[in-house]
């Protein structure tokens, strides 16, 4: 199908371009709206419900034809799909307007891809994959009747399940705030604390009215940061419940999180009890004026102080939906209480609350008081530090966030506009009750100033009042002195005990709340695990009730204690902490520089978030630096423990993110430094296979690839295309995890290949990245190569040679098991689901027999049929004991034990390093960085070199010198001068024979028949192949003599690796020299570097 964006596509004046996007509809009931045009080959739109779809189904759009298509976009109903809709149905035009994406398996975009499973806001769908719409979809597939729009979407659900689970959705859906609601009334109640009635007026005394102001910008500034950093976050994708765990776990990961987490939750529920017994100390205040004392203050603020929080949790136990009605009513006798004071001020005030220092407006009380008037032990800090937790409580919102209807919009909405409001409110209060109230006032109506008295120059002096004896003697009355100064100015001062009292609960509430909330949160991600009981929710809204409680004792405990002056500190530090991790997580996902980092909130900069945080941790430390010290140990033990358990959590964190972009960096860094052979390090390619199967060839590559060099686990699957991706996709995901289990710092990665030689050419060729690619190639001993095809003796070789050719070093590994286990795990994952299988029939028998002595025959026959327990089981259970039986002759423990040989302490040995050709020095470092792993510590390093006889003590002086040079300690040198006589006979003919099936003998043979040989059996090992490398044959053959005379008690030798030259040796008769070089002896590593020196005794 041609697609043309032109703007004359649909048009009808151009007649011409018959070849457009055309769609004409054929129907089988010739009712087409317009005939189709036979003058002009039809478009076909090829769709996947198979050839007799495809032919049933024309598409084409003629000019002057455009009716039916606008027919079409008119009609509501084209955009839904029938409920009866069959794939082959061509007589609704409704079929015909879902040619574009909906009668395809391949689907538009649609949001329910995108979701969660479990989404709260919908059904996840599932699309189809990629092998789905790129495979040919088979002939014979059987569409039923409405199930065509479910495979193009993706959903295995019908229509009638997904209407019914959108109905029970609709049933049980849980109560959500909107953004006043929600958040701002929340944020600005939470905001709005005592502070405001009963300190701000003495911060103002002190810093005066210019640096009060400026007090309250400075907190306003670090909430505001805070705010615009948690927007910018709340807007990067959808917000469950759990606040500013939450927010900040997601984009800094599960060890910020989560110890973060628990503190702020802890806070939550201490803070409860801050303000629960701030309100019951103001109650005490009023019953000690009315003389109506209980007990005694203390106890009096115990009893208060648990009523109240007991109150408290019935509301917030009741539902959100009554918590919040609770806090619209505490707003608005809130608002009351400021309006209440801003109309006081304007109210004339009378000869009692002017000797209390209250004048109403006076530019002069405003200029005295605009200049600080610090007193002793108090400086701008220290009122800083008691101010700034009136400012804190912009969290109150984000806590409930899973509780918002739309928490993206909700967030930055109500928590930017509530630190607005609150901000002008503070302003506004510290600029007024500056203006109008002097410092100090006796209280006294007598203090008046008589006509022709001097003035001291104060500002009451100059409105009639003489309160100059406050310099020398204490005074109750004015900013410095009175916390009730509110109360006073305001028009009505029960209202301000009333704004007090709201305040207070308003905090409470929110606070216990938020709690249980963060906690459930945190208990569901099971970070820890042993809080996993606190994560279950009650009711629709999902209620932590057991949060609650748990809140509930939390508080009630501090407030028995009723003093906390010494907590309330450490709780101002715990929320400042979660500021700065909030402004240090957007930081942090920007810095990222991650493609999922696209906040829907732009307002924000990363650099403003940086210095954000750091002004939060300054602010810690103003406030009283010890309790910062105390939540950063609390922190830092968290975080560790956190990072200790390693929680099995994915949240795309900025952290995982940086910690790309940091690789990605480093790599393309790496690229720009030259190689030198001072820093050359292993970097292996093993042809494992799957890494659990040959354990290991991949530990003893593991030990010298540890923490220094790169290991890459390869496997190449051979055979029909589509089925070896399939199943080289689908075990990607677990071979790399079970790396990770096992500890094992390696890579794992595979190819589908028509030849296994392909295969290895090709991760030789593109393995790695940058300079961090494969230099040496690791491969097992083909230990079954005289029963193997020929193919794969072939490619075994090819490999090495290409290996070679690619300037790869080769390690071949030989043990005298084996490597592969494949079957062994095989009849152990057997041997496993049999006696699961036993014990689930053991359980299932007890139960019977339970209930058999319970409940008779009846219930028996009963509990049989429920477990769906059938005659022939009796007979399984037998089987399992023969199988096992059977399976344990055959189970191979040498094999298991070799598997694991390299995991082990290898104790007190040698390794016998047989350096018989100079390959650059790869064969010398690799048992030199074995001793330097804990398993391999212990054993020394014996070196053997060839030489001359009668110059055995200058090449060992000589070797000795050139291991000192290269700083590798060894235990002794070994000069070995006959390597190149012959064998004994006996080691000889043990060579022939194992040669003998694979020789061609055409020397026998006339040359017409030698010639016909050689061209029926080129593989095989002609005699005069044989006769020009019989030196070379020799040397193996001695060599293995050599070995086993000197080397038999090693644990491990390393050998250099005799090379091929190709077309002059054989396969065949290379797999000999192997087989012969190494057999009968302990673990060897065959090694051959590249000739480039990976070893220096230059600085």
């Amino acid at each position: 199908m041609s697609l043309n964006n032109s703007s004359n596509v649909f048009l009808d004046s151009v007649p011409s371009n018959t070849n457009r996007f055309q769609v004409n509809v054929i129907n089988e009931s010739h009712e087409s709206c317009a005939a189709a045009d036979n003058a002009d080959p039809p478009h076909y739109e090829e769709t996947s419900f198979g050839d007799e779809a495809q032919n049933r189904l024309r598409v084409s759009f003629r000019p002057g034809k455009q009716e039916c298509y606008d027919n079409f976009l008119q009609n509501e109903e084209a955009a839904k799909t029938d409920a009866t809709f069959h794939a082959y149905d061509s007589h609704t035009n409704t079929y015909y307007l879902q040619t574009f994406g909906h009668n395809t398996v391949d689907a538009v975009p649609k949001i329910e891809y995108y979701r969660n499973t479990g989404s709260v806001s919908g059904p996840k769908v599932i699309r189809p994959s990629l092998l789905d719409i790129h495979e040919q979809l088979a002939k014979n597939v059987a569409l039923t009747p409405g199930s065509a729009d479910r495979v193009a979407n993706g959903d295995g659900m019908t229509g009638d399940d997904q209407a019914e689970n959108k109905e029970g959705e609709d049933q049980s859906g849980a109560v959500k705030f909107g953004w006043v609601k929600g958040v701002l009334v929340r944020c600005m109640l939470n905001i709005w604390g005592v502070m405001l009635f009963i300190r701000l007026s003495w911060i103002v005394g002190e810093a005066g009215i210019g640096l009060g102001v400026l007090i309250i910008l400075l907190s306003t500034m670090v909430t505001s940061i805070t705010g615009l950093s948690t927007s910018a976050i709340a807007t990067n994708g959808f917000v469950r419940g759990g606040g500013a765990y939450y927010l900040i776990s997601r984009s800094l990961g599960p060890e910020f999180g989560g110890s973060i987490g628990l503190i702020f939750a802890f806070a939550n529920a201490v803070a409860v009890a801050m303000y629960v017994v701030g309100f019951a100390e103001t109650v005490v205040d009023l019953l000690k004026e009315s003389d109506s004392m209980m007990v005694d203050p203390t106890n009096d603020i115990r009893i208060i102080g648990s009523i109240t929080v007991v109150i408290l949790l019935g509301i917030s136990v009741a539902g959100m939906e009554w918590e919040a009605k609770a806090q619209v009513i505490l707003l608005v006798i809130l608002l009351i209480a400021i309006a209440n004071f801003f109309i006081g001020t304007v109210i004339p005030s009378n000869n009692e609350k002017k000797s209390r220092g209250f004048f109403n407006y006076q530019a002069s009380i405003f200029a005295e008081n605009f200049g600080p008037s610090f007193t002793k032990g108090e400086g701008f800090f220290s009122v800083f530090a008691i101010f700034f937790p009136a400012a804190t409580g912009i969290l109150a919102g984000a806590n409930i966030s899973g509780d918002l209807e739309d928490p993206q919009d909700a967030i930055p909405r109500g928590t930017m506009l509530a630190i607005f409001i609150t901000t002008v409110a503070y302003i506004g209060v510290a600029i007024c009750v500056g203006a109008c109230v002097v410092r100090d006032a006796t209280g006294s109506m007598n203090d008046t100033i008589l006509s022709g008295m001097n003035c001291n120059g104060s500002a009451a002096c100059g409105l009639g009042y003489d309160f100059s004896r406050c310099r020398h003697e204490p005074c109750q009355y004015g900013l410095m002195n009175n916390f009730q100064v509110m109360s006073m100015v305001s028009g009505f001062g029960p209202l301000i005990t009333a704004g007090i009292f709201s305040a207070t609960l308003s905090s409470a509430l929110a606070s216990l709340v938020s709690a249980p909330k963060v906690f459930q949160a945190l208990c569901k991600d099971n970070i820890y695990k042993a809080l996993q009981f606190f994560a279950k929710g009650y009711g629709k809204n999902n209620e932590p009730l057991r949060g609650y409680i748990l809140t509930f004792v939390i508080a009630m405990a501090f407030i028995l204690i009723a003093e906390l002056n010494t907590i309330a500190p450490i709780i101002s530090n715990f929320f400042l902490a979660s500021y700065a991790l909030i402004n240090f997580s957007c930081f942090h996902a920007s810095y990222a520089k991650s493609p999922g980092w696209r906040p829907a909130y732009g307002i924000y900069n990363m650099w403003v978030s940086l210095f954000g945080a750091v002004l939060c941790c300054a602010v810690m430390f103003v406030i009283n630096w010890w309790a910062a010290v105390i939540t950063y140990v609390i922190e830092f033990f968290l975080y560790i423990y956190v990072t200790y358990k390693k929680p099995d959590v994915n949240w795309g964190s900025s952290t995982q993110a940086l910690s790309y972009v940091s690789a990605l960096d480093n790599a393309l860094e790496l690229t720009t430094v030259e190689d030198h052979v001072k820093n050359f390090r292993p970097q292996c390619i093993v042809l494992t296979g799957g890494p659990m199967t040959r354990p290991a060839l991949l530990d003893i590559t593991h030990a010298f690839t540890k923490n220094s060099g790169l290991c890459i686990c390869c496997e190449v699957f051979v055979g029909p295309r589509k089925l070896c991706v399939k199943e080289m996709n689908g075990g990607m995901a677990k071979k790399q995890a079970w790396l990770i289990k096992n500890k094992i710092k390696a890579f794992y990665a595979a190819v589908a290949a028509d030849c296994f030689r392909d295969g290895v050419r090709s991760l030789l060729q593109a393995s790695g990245l940058g300079r961090m690619k494969p230099n040496t190639l690791v491969i097992g001993y083909k230990k079954n190569w005289r029963k193997a095809p020929l193919t794969e003796i072939e490619n075994y070789v090819g490999i090495i040679h290409d290996a070679f050719d690619f300037e790869i070093g080769v390690v071949i590994v030989r043990i005298s098991q084996g490597f592969d286990i494949s079957q062994v795990l095989q009849v152990q994952d057997e041997l496993e689901k049999l006696e699961q299988e036993r014990l689930a029939l053991e359980a299932t028998i007890k139960d019977n027999e339970c209930e058999e002595g319970h409940g008779g025959i009846r219930g028996l026959f009963k509990k049989a049929g429920k477990l769906n327990i059938t005659k022939p089981t009796p007979k399984k259970d037998s089987s399992i004991n023969a199988i096992q039986s059977m399976h344990v002759g055959e189970f191979n423990q040498k094999l298991v034990e070799a598997s694991t040989q390299f995991k082990k302490k290898q104790g007190k040995g040698t390794i016998d390093v047989w350096w018989l050709f100079d390959d650059g020095g790869l064969t010398l470092l690799i048992p030199y960085i074995l001793t330097l792993r804990k398993k391999w510590k212990d054993c020394k390093l014996r070196i053997y070199v060839g030489g001359k006889i009668n110059r055995i003590e200058e090449e060992k002086i000589a070797m000795a010198s050139l291991l000192s040079k290269f700083r590798i300690k060894f235990a002794d040198i070994n000069i070995i001068g006959d390597i190149n006589i012959k064998p004994n006979k006996e080691s000889w003919k043990v060579f022939e024979e194992m040669i003998e099936p694979y020789r061609l003998h055409e020397s026998c043979k006339d040359l017409t028949t030698a010639e016909k040989l050689k061209r029926e059996s080129p593989w095989k090992i002609t005699d005069a192949e044989l006769d020009a490398v019989k030196e070379k044959s020799y040397r193996q053959v001695r060599l293995n003599e050599l070995l086993q005379e000197h080397s038999r008690a090693a644990s491990l030798i390393v050998l250099s690796l005799p090379v091929a030259r190709k077309g002059s040796i054989s396969d065949l008769l290379y797999m000999a020299w192997l087989e012969i070089l190494t057999k009968n002896l302990p673990p060897v590593l065959l090694v051959r570097g590249n000739h480039k020196n990976v070893l220096t005794f230059y600085s």
